[in-house]
């Protein structure tokens, strides 16, 4: 007996130093490498052949280790401070437009908001700004014309504008305002009995906007409410909590999170009383809804309030926290993962490796957890909130992509505006076959990439050939391929005529009507939707 108290004894102390050793160990490591890295900085300062760019270097040292620990925790430096601010509230000081720029043009009008400084001012799309506040704007890049347009609210900014209606060129003083972008961009009834919310974030006081919105749908007859969080990145937990609020009993757990120390777990429950715990509830997701929009995906089907349609979402179940840190910067960084309800952690198993638009890849059952929802359903972890109803989202064709990115599309419509004094009202509103064929001309003008996947592929298959030594036994097999699959521009595009249609439609209707408009555009070919309107209830 002896002897084993002897031994417990030894053993325990063991334990002891080894976790105070552990503790001076982690704190050792860190000022030896603070030292190391002060040493090298002095060295390079005292040694280094040209004169040293301290700023570059060490803004490149932070990202590079920050980027080694997650995508998400990033160094904000104090000049930069102006943009965490949008990004937690989607508020800036400045007149309120979306401008198209290049070089070597002048800025243009291409989106005013509605209601903002600028359309009080009577900007419009394809009005162009000869100069702010004195300075030319040609010559000027996007993002330094964007600058000189923002400012303090209250402080006036002046333009030189040549409209577009009239070719006059007149001055227009402007009051900067607080610009806020709203997160719900969107509410309306789609059918008799059936209300729609677009929700494109989760910045401050999000939930008393859908609170509204709610509201507004129930006097004109809303049966049943349709979330759209499709492509909503997320943003603030407390936003997401407050709107699941709305729709389940007082006191019900939406989210709990825990870091590396197992007593930080907190569990979030709502506060409030809800607006309506019956109405039934169908929140629409795609690979591009994450983190907030996943807390809310995942809290209503774990609570089995309502029915989660679309495709997986993205799978981040990282919480951040923003901390102040040296001369007025701040750091983002990752401090919590969060869970549903049933417990799930919506984190991907591997976020470093992902499908091609950002999406969780493929996880065999083998990797991932069984978990029960209030009901007793089946649901399962390993990244993202995977719907109860899947519904296969809209695909494109790479030409239809590389008319977006270059700008193909933005342009024509810049074009048409100016050609164009109005258009038919929106309910109305359908491009023709004489303003499609008008973009086919416009369009094959313009230098892009207009080739179909097939040619892509058919093209890489080529050049590996030629440099295996192996195409020139085939010239024949291969002209044959390449005639097969290469297209006239002119003939591609007409090819596509029904994918491109509903992007010019959409952009034209918010260039009249403003923002809501491109929305009820989308809404008239939204396949996805319409598929979710018939599916049964969970």
């Amino acid at each position: 007996m002896k002897k084993f108290v002897i031994a417990a004894a030894v053993v325990a102390a063991v334990l002891f130093s080894g976790t105070g050793a552990e503790g001076q160990s982690k704190s050792f490591r860190l000022g030896q490498w603070v030292e190391i890295q002060n040493s090298v900085l002095k060295e390079l300062n005292r040694s280094y052949v040209d004169s040293l760019p301290l700023d570059r270097i060490m803004r490149t040292g932070i990202n590079a280790m920050l980027e080694n620990l997650d995508p998400y925790t990033v160094y904000i430096p104090e000049e930069e401070n102006e943009n965490l601010q949008m990004m937690l509230s989607k508020t800036y000081g400045g007149i309120g437009a979306i401008i198209f720029k290049e070089k070597e043009a002048n800025v243009v009008i291409n989106e005013p908001y509605y209601g903002s400084p600028a359309w009080k001012n009577g900007l419009v799309c394809g009005d162009e700004i000869i100069a702010i506040d004195g300075q030319p704007t040609k010559g000027l890049e996007a993002a330094e014309s964007s600058d000189r347009m923002k400012g303090k609210p209250g402080t006036t900014v002046k333009f030189t504008v040549k409209k577009v209606r009239t070719g006059d060129t007149v001055d227009v003083d402007i009051l900067r305002e607080r610009i806020h972008i709203p997160d719900v961009e969107y509410v309306g009834m789609i059918d008799d009995t059936t209300g729609y919310i677009y929700q494109s974030g989760f910045t401050d006081k999000v939930s008393d906007e859908i609170r509204t919105g709610y509201y507004k749908l129930k006097k004109q007859g809303m049966k049943r409410l349709v979330l759209d969080l499709r492509g909503n990145g997320g943003g603030l937990m407390n936003e997401a909590i407050n709107i699941v609020s709305l729709f389940v009993p007082k006191g019900s757990l939406v989210v709990s999170s825990k870091g590396s120390d197992p007593a930080s777990l907190r569990e979030y429950r709502t506060s409030s009383e809800p607006v309506d715990t019956l109405i039934p509830l169908i929140i629409l997701v795609d690979s591009g809804s994450a983190s907030s929009s996943e807390i809310v995906a995942g809290a209503i089907q774990d609570l089995d309030r309502g029915t989660v349609m679309g495709k997986r979402t993205f799978g981040k179940g990282l919480v951040q926290t923003v901390r102040p840190v040296a001369y007025n910067g701040q750091l983002k960084v990752t401090t919590a993962k969060y869970y549903t309800p049933s417990g799930r952690c919506v984190q991907a198993i591997d976020y470093s490796h992902r499908n091609e638009d950002g999406s969780v890849g493929h996880i065999p059952d083998s990797l991932t957890h069984e978990f029960r929802t209030a009901g007793g359903r089946t649901v399962r972890d390993g990244g993202g909130i995977t719907p109860d109803v899947e519904i296969d989202a809209p695909s494109y064709s790479r030409l239809v992509y590389s008319l977006i990115l270059n700008g193909v599309i933005d342009r024509f419509v810049l074009q048409y505006v100016r050609e164009h004094e109005s258009i038919a009202p929106l309910e109305e509103f359908r491009l023709s076959d004489e303003d499609f064929e008008s973009f086919v001309t416009f369009a094959k003008d313009m230098e892009f990439d207009y080739r179909s996947s097939a040619e892509t592929l058919f093209d890489q298959m080529k050049e590996e050939l030629e440099a295996d030594g192996l195409a020139e036994g085939m010239s024949e097999e291969l002209a044959a391929m390449e005639k097969a699959v290469k297209m006239d521009k002119e003939s591609f595009i007409r090819l596509k005529k029904e994918e491109i249609v509903p992007f010019i439609e959409e952009e034209l209707a918010v260039r009249y009507y403003y923002q809501e408009a491109g929305i009820k555009v989308r809404l008239r070919y939204d396949d996805q939707l319409k598929t979710a309107l018939v599916s049964p209830l969970i």
